[in-house]
């Protein structure tokens, strides 16, 4: 559970590029009502808070483009997006309103090959992304987190970066050209081997 003011200083200070593993229920088809940020609003969901944990910290790679509703990231309804895969995916899962950030912080780059070769030349804007991270870490009050990576870009970067400091794994990048209910079964297989 996190408390009203933490939830509050983490809108406020990370709501930008962060979210929750919390979306409103599909309608008659899959990628239906991903943009109802209501649900991540405690006063319209009264059960909010008692359903987000931080124990468990989803990382994307970053964002594909300009966020532009506080923890609107992983919650794009547009047409093409695929977010809609990680929230059948989680559905009735222990994961269900863990922490969604990206480890690259305020970079805006479809192409994840694009994004690590600039990367592999400006280490000093990864550490930078890096100090972010660990920042909202501290926000949220936890230990020891599990850092869960979408695909292996994100994957190497939290390696590379907190090797022996925290849990990693991988699970496959929600745009990952499978069907929906695969995903969730090849994302089921890596929560069990956790």
């Amino acid at each position: 559970m996190i408390s009203l003011e933490r939830f509050l200083d983490i809108r406020e200070r990370f709501g930008h590029f962060a979210s929750w593993a919390v979306w409103a229920e599909e309608g008659d088809r899959p990628k239906d009502n991903m943009g109802d940020l209501s649900v991540l609003n405690p006063d319209q969901n009264p059960l909010l808070l008692e359903s987000l944990r931080g124990e468990s910290i989803f990382l994307g790679l970053n964002i594909s483009g300009r966020i532009e509703r506080p923890f609107g990231n992983f919650h794009d309804p547009r047409p093409m997006a695929t977010d809609f895969k990680i929230r059948n995916a989680l559905r009735g899962t222990r994961y269900w309103g863990s922490y969604m950030t990206d480890i690259i912080k305020d970079f805006e780059e479809k192409a994840s090959g694009r994004m690590m070769t600039f990367l592999g030349a400006n280490r000093d804007f990864e550490l930078e992304s890096i100090r972010k991270l660990r920042e909202e870490i501290r926000a949220l009050g936890v230990i020891s987190p599990l850092l869960i990576a979408f695909g292996q870009d994100a994957e190497s970067i939290a390696r590379r970066n907190f090797r022996g400091e925290f849990e990693i794994v991988r699970v496959p990048h929600y745009a990952k050209r499978i069907s929906n209910e695969a995903y969730r079964i090849q994302v089921s297989r890596t929560f069990t081997e956790c």
